[in-house]
């Protein structure tokens, strides 16, 4: 798989399709292995943060999360095929596991919004099973009691929402033990699946201006927007950064 370098952080290259073809073979060979969902604020905090950019870096699939990692590639000289924004990779999954019989895990989220986020998804695709729903913590004591509750589920796909970087710290610490084939980190997916938080409208996604429906809707948002600019400034600054496409 083809894959861009942007300010340190490895964003492979793959389109919807071949995602979801990308998370059957790793079910169908039951092997344990950590997406990431990589957006602007993912890239702006390993920058500061060591470990969570080791993590990134050493996840099995880094999809492309945002309009800003995808203009950064452009700018790169990398263009990506595709934008995968999150709470879509969820509802794709959940669309595939209705007709294919995967078994996925809704964990994190506020009180019941887990278990909120996968009845909706259920009542639009027939045949998905849930495997379980659970609020949890990312803390660290807490891992033990968490690994057996998910390990006894025996889910197929495990779906974190604790937001990042717990979520994608709390995956690649866990992911042996947990034994399931596909874990990613989802942030605020089951928010907006389950209908708490109002997503932009698809002509503010289409044209990258989903940060300004957030934070018109959610103002508390706006010191993590800062990082829009400052990204953007270091992908202009660095564009000497990215050792450009690898296989």
């Amino acid at each position: 798989m083809n894959s861009v370098t942007i300010l340190g952080v490895r964003v492979d290259d793959v389109t919807f399709d071949e995602a979801i073809e990308w998370v059957a073979a790793r079910i169908a060979a039951r092997t344990p292995s950590q997406i990431a969902t990589v957006n602007v604020e993912f890239i702006m905090a390993a920058r500061e943060n060591a470990a969570f950019r080791d993590v990134l870096n050493a996840a099995a699939l880094n999809v492309p999360d945002s309009a800003g990692v995808t203009w950064a590639a452009r700018r790169l000289g990398h263009p990506l095929r595709d934008r995968i924004a999150g709470v879509d990779l969820v509802e794709r999954i959940a669309q595939r596991a209705g007709r294919s019989g995967w078994r996925p895990y809704f964990l994190g989220a506020g009180e019941s919004v887990a278990q909120k986020a996968a009845d909706v998804l259920r009542s639009r695709y027939p045949g998905l099973q849930v495997a379980g729903t659970f609020s949890g913590s990312p803390r660290e004591e807490e891992d033990g009691a968490l690994v057996e509750r998910i390990r006894a589920a025996a889910p197929d796909v495990l779906f974190v929402a604790f937001g990042a970087p717990a979520q994608d710290l709390w995956i690649a610490r866990n992911l042996r033990r947990l034994g399931v084939p596909v874990c990613l980190g989802v942030g605020g997916a089951f928010d907006y699946v389950a209908g708490v938080t109002t997503r932009a409208p698809s002509w503010m996604r289409r044209v990258g201006l989903e940060w300004l429906h957030r934070v018109i809707r959610q103002p508390w948002r706006w010191r993590r927007m800062l990082a829009l600019p400052r990204f953007a400034w270091a992908v202009t600054a660095n564009r000497s950064a990215s050792p450009g496409r690898r296989s």
